[in-house]
């Protein structure tokens, strides 16, 4: 999952070092935990041969290192690196079995305060859906029937996904490149997995490389295919992972070389990518798809998944209301499924996959960066200029950003 980078090896503040270190040992608790890491080997060998980690200890040694900051730190850099201290002092405190409430551990993890989304808001997505549709009542089966049928028709033949895969990740690999200068040596592979909890996931090898996992248990359709793409790739996660291993860890910035699961940086990572294509393409994204499927003798209407893209934009809460409906309501699983079923549409088996996720004790939570992420990066998006909206993207590839300092820039 991850290699070394001889980029920025000059020696690094004992604080950065240290840190590392901390980070690097909580993949010996749940392997994953550590999503990608491009820093020293021997550090990462140093650490995988180490004592087992007790997790209380590591809690401890979070909260210590957090009081030394900012030592010979920047400012900056000893925010982000105390923002991060501060999630994994809460993993490791779940990982040494305290009880700790679900809004309170999300707001540890990734710097925001989650609540229940308003029904009538899901309601008003539905009727904007029906019109959409053609079905003269939203509050019945007949709108699922109809979504339902919608999907189907939007379905990409299996034997064709690697082709449309490879279509839009060269189109969104030129335009981007054109944008946002990227080594030459950069590279994504893609790779078809089963049994995930997840549809997409980008395995970022560093030395600019990543490799790309699409799960083909789930149908993959035509109206989404880009924006996976281009969240995975381009110019979501492995255009970001480039950019920041080239800039600061080239910079000497070394704690910017370790990605970890369950910190601010995977809100961050998460609603940049959720905006990725609209951010590369812009908003006639449908169009733009629609010529690139007609060219694989593929027939797809750009202009209406568009408008049902707008029309169904109200139902971002429902997976994370369905998580607090778990992890902080305690709702039996079979109530959230049908949460899930009635808000989002969806078939029972997808229902369960996405129970699946909100289950699993790894990433749990994690809906939070999808759902939050893409709120307040889209405020923050949206807090400037349309001639200006692309530069400011860059932004979020090449600095090292948190939550509390877009919202520091935003004045909330």
């Amino acid at each position: 999952m991850a290699s070394s980078s001889a980029a920025g090896s000059a020696a690094s503040p004992a604080s950065v070092t240290e840190y590392l270190r901390l980070g690097l040992a909580f993949d010996r608790l749940e392997e994953g935990f550590v999503d990608a890491y491009t820093g020293n080997p021997a550090l990462r060998t140093d650490v995988a041969n180490g004592p087992a980690p007790e997790p209380s200890a590591l809690a401890d040694r979070a909260r210590g290192l957090r009081r030394e900051l900012p030592g010979e730190l920047p400012s900056a850099r000893a925010d982000f690196i105390g923002a991060h201290l501060s999630a994994l002092e809460c993993s490791a405190r779940k990982f040494a079995g305290e009880e700790i409430g679900f809004v309170d551990e999300v707001r540890a993890y990734f710097d925001v305060d989650i609540t229940m989304g308003d029904p009538q808001t899901y309601r008003e997505a539905h009727a904007a859906m029906a019109v959409e549709l053609g079905v003269p009542d939203a509050s019945g089966d007949a709108l699922a029937d109809a979504y339902a049928a919608h999907r189907r028709s939007d379905e990409i033949p299996a034997d064709r996904v690697d082709e449309c895969v490879r279509a839009f990740s060269g189109a969104l690999r030129e335009r981007v490149r054109s944008e946002f200068v990227l080594p030459d040596s950069e590279l994504v592979e893609f790779d078809v997995v089963t049994d995930k909890p997840w549809s997409g996931f980008n395995y970022y090898l560093g030395d600019y490389r990543s490799r790309v996992a699409i799960n083909v248990d789930l149908t993959q359709h035509m109206s989404s295919l880009p924006h996976l793409i281009a969240h995975e790739a381009y110019p979501g996660h492995h255009t970001e992972h480039c950019r920041k291993e080239e800039l600061l860890v080239g910079g000497g910035q070394q704690e910017q070389s370790i990605f970890l699961v369950n910190t601010p940086q995977c809100l961050m990572a998460e609603g940049l990518a959720d905006h990725a294509l609209v951010a590369a393409v812009g908003p006639d994204w449908g169009l733009w798809a629609q010529e690139i499927y007609a060219d694989l003798g593929l027939r797809f209407d750009g202009e209406r998944a568009q408008r049902m893209s707008r029309a169904s934009s109200g139902l971002l809460g429902v997976r994370q209301d369905a998580a607090l409906l778990l992890h902080d309501r305690h709702a039996d699983q079979n109530e959230v499924a049908a949460f899930l079923q009635r808000w989002l549409l969806a078939p029972p088996e997808r229902a369960r996959q996405m129970l699946r996720f909100l289950t699993s004790p790894l990433w749990r939570a994690y809906i939070s960066t999808y759902v939050e992420g893409y709120r307040l990066l889209g405020t923050w998006l949206d807090a400037v200029p349309d001639h200006d909206r692309l530069a400011r993207f860059g932004r979020l590839l090449d600095e090292p950003l948190i939550p509390s300092q877009l919202r520091a820039e935003l004045g909330v």
